[in-house]
This record gives structure tokens, sequence and C-alpha cells, in this order.
């Protein structure tokens, strides 16, 4: 995904989820409905950070391009633009791939 036409607001990061895993290791070809959900992604757009009491934003601590690892069933998913992405928080996502 080159440019996506969404901004999210306070602390919400857009993330665009990596392929469903179509084989096991044995190489076994799983269906659709047997699919995992995806649970790594890539942060395509971020908003400009919580508003702190204090009237400033806080930073996020991730950037748009990073790999993250995010709960299962966390977020929204919706489509943009021909692509299904997830929006959530910031504190939904696990951890950075690094």
């Amino acid at each position: 995904m080159s440019k996506i036409s969404i901004r999210p607001l306070d602390d919400r990061v857009v993330i665009e989820p990596m392929a469903a895993e179509e084989t096991t290791a044995g190489g076994i070809v799983l269906p659709d409905a047997a699919q995992e959900k995806p649970q790594r992604g890539t942060v395509v757009a971020v908003g400009p950070g919580k508003l702190l009491d204090s009237g400033e934003r806080g930073e996020l601590s991730v950037s748009v391009g990073d790999e993250v690892i995010y709960g299962k069933y966390g977020g929204t998913e919706i489509e943009i633009d021909g692509s299904d992405v997830k929006i959530l928080r910031e504190a939904d996502i696990l951890a950075k791939v690094v």
C-alpha cells in the first residue's frame, strides 16, 4: 500500500495485516475458514497522539512502516481504497518487530 486516504485520530493506528498462512508446516493446504487471523502487520498511518491533561499531545511509539504484532481480536477491520486494514489504539499493539 503506497498512499492511504485516511488519517486516524488521537492515539489510533492504521495497520495493513500480513497475509494469513495458507499451508501448515507439514505442507497441508488450509481452506479460508481454517486459516487463523494474522496478528502481524505494517503500520500505514498514525494519529497525532493522545491529548494529555496538559493540553499537549503524547508521542506515539510506532511510526509509518513499522512492523508490529497486535492482539488477535483487537481493533476494527475495514476496507479502504480496495485494501483491508485494521484500525486500533496504540495500547492494542503488543510489540514492534525489530
